[in-house]
């Protein structure tokens, strides 16, 4: 053996298992194909991922593209060791984002960044991420695993997510003919969904709970598993309902911000949505997020979605077929408020009745 064979250094010395990573690789593979749709082929390994426009049945296209992460809520999932589920919000909070547009989720995309490479850890991420992709009819078409020592600490990582979507030219939300007197629907969120999980783990903290401690809110889970529930996925309801009635003027998702930064997103400046507070039915997690962390109704509705993953704009006369149309797709539908009429420089979201937190 010579000198530089017995003291030369490898990339796994340095603590980067290329084995690992092609472990990952075939043990993926088959939840990546679950993904397949016209236009996809569900297969991985080539430099980029392809996609066709003309197979999934577009003649005059706009692309829309959307990107996000899971935020803090990534931390629990590591302190709970509960990896299957963040990968359905990775694609939740992208897809959610194309379909307020009036998009289809076409391809998704997967960063993922550890400091240790655990290829079991890995694919149960992965095949959260596939799941998110079937409920939403989007293809994974590519991703990228990046192990990294020194750059988080042993037993960290992080994802985010990359979504293509494309709507027929002149198709696009939100519609040109917001008015006074059109409704506004909410529709019920699963949870905290992604957003506001710095607070959500302090709150924890200061409630003195582990994370497979039986959660208050929630009967027969422990804390950490009722609060890694998944964002719901909004896609196939609205789109269903977007092409049947044609009557969906606007939506907006309910991430971080709110109602108060997310819903004004997508109204002309000379309206205001008019929210009643009263009308929505929080679940029990924002209950107890509230009183636990003591934290007051409006950092509440600024911070979470408190009960509301989206919005759905319509006109009054469209109200109720809309509202049946998503009823019947399964999803929990209200009536949250109205579009009324907004002064200048005044808030874009106007409250009446109270929260019952």
């Amino acid at each position: 053996m010579s000198q530089s064979d017995r003291n030369g250094l490898t990339y796994s010395d340095a603590g980067v298992d290329i084995d690992a990573g092609n472990l990952l690789v075939e043990k993926i593979k088959p939840a990546v194909r679950s993904t397949r749709r016209p236009g996809a082929d569900g297969e991985i390994g080539g430099f980029g991922g392809l996609f066709d426009l003309k197979a999934a049945g577009f003649t005059d296209p706009v692309l829309v593209a959307a990107n996000d992460g899971v935020g803090t809520k990534l931390k629990i999932a590591i302190d709970a060791n509960i990896h299957d589920t963040v990968g359905i919000d990775l694609v939740a909070m992208c897809v959610n984002d194309l379909v307020v547009q009036g998009a289809e989720p076409l391809f998704f995309l997967d960063y993922f960044a550890t400091a240790k490479l655990d290829p079991d850890q890995g694919a149960a991420i992965v095949e959260g991420i596939a799941e998110g992709c079937r409920q939403s009819g989007c293809a994974l078409i590519g991703g990228e695993t990046a192990e990294m020592p020194g750059m988080y600490s042993r037993g960290d990582y992080d994802l985010a997510g990359f979504a293509v979507g494309a709507a027929e030219r002149g198709k696009l939300l939100p519609a040109g003919d917001l008015a006074e007197g059109d409704v506004i629907l909410g529709l019920g969120s699963s949870g905290v969904h992604s957003n506001g999980f710095s607070l959500v783990r302090k709150i924890v903290e200061l409630s003195g709970l582990a994370w497979e401690a039986p959660a208050p809110f929630a009967e027969g889970v422990s804390l950490g598993a009722a609060l890694l529930t998944p964002t719901r996925i909004y896609v196939k309801p609205l789109l269903k309902t977007i092409r049947e009635t044609g009557a969906i003027k606007a939506l907006a998702h309910i991430t971080g911000g709110g109602f108060p930064e997310n819903i004004p997103r997508v109204l002309p400046k000379h309206l205001a949505a008019e929210i009643d507070l009263a009308s929505i039915k929080p679940p029990a997690v924002f209950s107890w997020l509230s009183k636990t962390g003591g934290v007051a109704r409006n950092e509440m509705l600024r911070t979470f979605n408190c009960g509301v993953g989206m919005i759905v704009v319509v006109a009054a006369a469209d109200a109720a077929r809309v509202a049946d149309a998503l009823a019947a797709e399964g999803e929990t539908v209200f009536t949250l408020g109205r579009m009324v009429a907004r002064e200048d420089g005044a808030p874009g979201t106007i409250y009446t009745g109270e929260l019952a937190l």
